[in-house]
C-alpha cells in the first residue's frame, strides 16, 4: 500500500513506516547470521572462518546494490511526494537498466578475480578452497541481489514498508530452514550455505519484482511512460554512485582490516566472524531506518514542505535511540551467548575475541546511529557531497587506526578499538553538514 510520508505528525509517521523497515533489514541479516551460524554449529570452526572470510567481499557487491536501490528509491520519492507518476514509472524502468549492466559487469569481475581477492586478504589455507567455493554461488545469484534490492527502494519510495517485510520474514526464516537441510540431511558443506540463500534470495526476489510491477501497473498516468531517460539516469546515479562509491570504500576498508584480523590466525578469524555479524545487524539496521528518512526527506523535498524534514531529524534520532538501548545492553552483557549461536563452548579464543568485538563497539552505537540519521537526511536532499566528506572519514580513520594500533598493541584489540574512534570524529561532519541542509532550504 502505498503511504504520502508528507502528511501526519514526523515522529509518529517515521515509527509507522521506519518500524517495518527495521524488521526487514532484521530478517535480511538473517541470511547471512543463518549461514555462519549452520557453518559454525553443524561443519566447524574453519567453516566459520571461510564463510566470514568471503563475507568481507560479498559487501562490495551488495555496496553496488545498495547503491542503485537507493538511487532509485530518493528520485522515484521525489516524484512520487510531486505527483509526477509518469515519470515515476520511467525512473523505475530506467534503474532497472542500469542496475542490470552494473550487475552484469561484477559478475564478470568476481566469477574471474574471486581467487586473486582471497589471496590478497592473505585467507589461510585451510579455510581457501571454502572460501572460493562460497564466494562463486553467491556471485552467481547476484542479479536477485540486486533486482531485489530495486524493489526493496521502489516500496520504500513510495511509502510502503510493510510489503518487504513480509517478502523478508518468509524468505529468511525458510533460508535457516534449507540451510539445515542442505548440510545436516544432504551433506553438502560450505556449498549447502551457499545453495541454500542463493535459491531462497531467488525466490524472494521474483515475488518482489512481480508485486512491484502490479503495483506501478495501478498508478495512472496522464501520458505513456518512457522506457528509458538520460535525464532521470544523471539525477539517479546522482544519489547511486556516491552511495556505491560509500559502501565500496567501507567495504574495501573492511577488506583490508579483514587482511589484519587473517594475520592472527583462524580462531581470531572464526570469532571476528561471529561477533561482526552481530555488529552488521545494528549497523545495518541504523542505516535502514537512514534509508527511511531519506524517503521521508525526498517525499517532503518534492513536495516543498522543508520544515518537515528538520523536524524529521530529531525524531529519527528518537527513534534509533530507542533501539541503541536494548541493542547494548544484549551485546555488553549477554554476548556470550549470542555468540554460542555460532560456536562451541569449548571454542575459547574464538569466544573470547567475539566478546571483546562486542564489549568495545556496543557503548558507542549511541554515537553512530545519530550519524547514519543525519546521512539518511542528506541523502535524501540530494547532498551527496557533503554526505561523501563524512563517510571517507570515518572509513580512513578505522582503516589507518586499525593497522596502527594492532601493531602497537600486538593483538587484535587494537582492530577493534579503531571503529568507535571513527565513528565519533565521523559523525560531527555528518550531522554539522545536515543541520546546516535543512537551514538552507527553510531560508529559501
Amino acid at each position: 500500500m502505498n503511504k504520502d510520508l508528507t502528511i501526519g505528525k514526523p515522529e509518529t509517521v517515521l515509527w509507522k513506516f521506519c518500524l517495518p523497515l527495521f524488521g526487514s533489514i532484521v530478517f535480511q541479516q538473517l541470511y547471512n547470521i543463518a549461514d555462519s551460524l549452520v557453518a559454525g554449529k553443524f561443519i566447524g570452526e574453519n567453516a566459520l572462518a571461510a564463510v566470514g572470510n568471503s563475507y568481507e567481499i560479498t559487501l562490495i557487491f551488495i555496496a553496488f546494490a545498495f547503491g542503485c536501490n537507493i538511487g532509485c528509491s530518493v528520485v522515484v520519492s521525489v516524484l512520487f511526494g510531486a505527483g509526477e507518476h509518469s515519470r515515476l514509472k520511467t525512473a523505475v524502468s530506467t534503474a532497472c537498466i542500469f542496475s542490470g549492466v552494473i550487475c552484469a559487469a561484477l559478475m564478470l569481475i568476481g566469477l574471474t578475480g574471486c581467487g586473486p581477492l582471497l589471496h590478497l586478504i592473505k585467507t589461510p589455507e585451510e579455510v581457501f578452497a571454502d572460501s572460493e567455493l562460497y564466494l562463486r554461488i553467491y556471485i552467481l545469484g547476484l542479479p536477485f541481489v540486486f533486482f531485489y534490492n530495486i524493489a526493496n527502494g521502489i516500496f520504500s519510495a513510495l511509502g510502503d514498508s510493510r510489503t518487504p517485510f513480509c517478502f523478508l520474514a518468509v524468505s529468511s526464516t525458510s533460508n535457516i530452514a534449507v540451510d539445515i537441510l542442505f548440510v545436516k540431511a544432504f551433506h553438502m558443506g560450505v556449498a549447502g550455505v551457499a545453495w541454500a540463500t542463493f535459491l531462497c534470495q531467488g525466490a524472494s526476489c521474483i515475488l518482489a519484482m512481480l508485486t512491484v510491477w502490479t503495483r506501478l501497473r495501478k498508478i495512472r498516468c496522464a501520458e505513456k511512460p518512457a522506457l528509458f531517460d538520460q535525464t532521470l539516469l544523471k539525477k539517479i546515479m546522482l544519489v547511486a554512485v556516491p552511495s556505491i562509491l560509500q559502501q565500496s570504500f567501507i567495504s574495501v576498508g573492511n577488506i583490508l582490516i579483514q587482511s589484519v584480523i587473517n594475520s592472527f590466525g583462524t580462531s581470531v578469524m572464526a570469532g571476528y566472524s561471529a561477533a561482526v555479524k552481530l555488529n552488521n545487524l545494528v549497523i545495518t539496521s541504523f542505516t535502514t531506518i537512514g534509508n527511511g528518512i531519506s524517503n521521508y526527506s525526498a517525499q517532503n523535498l518534492g513536495a516543498g514542505k522543508y520544515k518537515r524534514i528538520r523536524d524529521g531529524f530529531s525524531a529519527g534520532i528518537k527513534m534509533v535511540w530507542c533501539f541503541c538501548v536494548p541493542f547494548c545492553i544484549l551485546y555488553f552483557f549477554f554476548g556470550k551467548y549470542l555468540l554460542l549461536l555460532f560456536m562451541e563452548e569449548d571454542s575459547g579464543a574464538a569466544l573470547l575475541t567475539g566478546r571483546q568485538f562486542l564489549w568495545i563497539l556496543s557503548p558507542f552505537y549511541f554515537v553512530v546511529s545519530v550519524k547514519l540519521v543525519a546521512d539518511g537526511i542528506l541523502r535524501g536532499l540530494s547532498a551527496m557531497r557533503q554526505f561523501m566528506a563524512a563517510t571517507f572519514a570515518d572509513l580512513t580513520l578505522r582503516v589507518v587506526l586499525a593497522f596502527i594500533l594492532s601493531g602497537l598493541t600486538g593483538s587484535a584489540v587494537g582492530i577493534w578499538c579503531a571503529w568507535p574512534v571513527g565513528w565519533c570524529l565521523a559523525t560531527v561532519p555528518s550531522v554539522v553538514f545536515c543541520l546546516r541542509e535543512c537551514r538552507r532550504y527553510l531560508r529559501g
